[in-house]
């Protein structure tokens, strides 16, 4: 199990993007361990159905869509309902990452970047609100501790997710009256397949290291449970919130580690 806790998510419909590797992928199995109905979204259906390998097929749809496509997203949507007759969480998860300085960045990089990134994040929600608003649902964001403060070489990116952070939250604020909480959680460097050329062995691992509190860097499994609780009745009052699952590396001013 992903969780050491068991949340009341039976029945409940779950949307989460990116889910076909990653973070995304222990998100939504974490969701299907509590019982839930999952819809995972992803551009490669191979991928999609490593995630939901050894679940109950009743308790999981897959959905091949590029969330930058606005056709695509309200189609995961609509998919969603057709599957399980209403929605409770909407998952956004889906990024990508293009590093280095901003002279070398190319155009369909940045496009790419704020295709992904930003608006995924806002077809989704404009696909989702009606059916959240009908189930008083709420929203989880996968942001990343680069949306709350700069890093080197990486403006473009953490520009997308600066954006994605206040967009989060302006939204908490619009529909709070509607009964549908919009929180986020913010991640710092977590091994996966995007970042598996950075800190690849213990040489370059160890800057990574060096600002990480709990010594160690992040799992995707360090993510999803923070995800369940966000989404989870023990939130119910708590939206607008970015919590950062990052084993301390925001605490720092940034002095090295001695």
């Amino acid at each position: 199990m992903i969780s050491r806790n068991n949340y009341n998510l039976a029945g409940k419909t779950v949307i989460v993007t990116g889910a076909g590797s990653g973070i995304g992928r222990a998100i939504a199995r974490a969701f299907l361990e509590q019982g839930a109905n999952v819809v995972v979204a992803a551009r490669r259906l191979e991928t999609l159905e490593e995630t939901v390998e050894g679940f109950p097929p009743e308790n999981w749809a897959t959905v091949v869509a590029d969330v930058g496509k606005r056709a695509d997203v309200d189609a995961l949507v609509d998919a969603s309902i057709t599957a399980f007759g209403s929605l409770d969480v909407f998952v956004n998860n889906a990024g990508t990452y293009v590093p280095g300085p901003i002279e070398d960045l190319a155009d369909d990089e940045w496009r790419g970047m704020m295709s992904t990134n930003l608006d995924g994040f806002y077809y989704g929600v404009q696909a989702a609100l009606p059916h959240l608003v009908t189930s008083h649902g709420n929203i989880v964001v996968i942001s990343s501790v680069s949306g709350l403060r700069g890093d080197w070489g990486q403006a473009a990116y953490n520009a997308t997710k600066g954006a994605l952070n206040a967009m989060l939250q302006s939204l908490a604020l619009d529909l709070g009256e509607k009964g549908i909480r919009v929180n986020g959680v913010a991640p710092a460097f977590t091994q996966t397949a995007v970042t598996a050329g950075m800190g690849s062995d213990e040489a370059t691992l160890a800057p990574f290291i060096n600002r990480i509190a709990l010594g160690r860097p992040g799992q995707p499994e360090d993510i999803a449970p923070a995800v369940l609780f966000l989404a989870s009745e023990d939130a119910h009052y708590i939206t607008g919130a970015i919590l950062p699952v990052d084993g301390g590396t925001s605490a720092s001013t940034g002095q090295p580690h001695t």
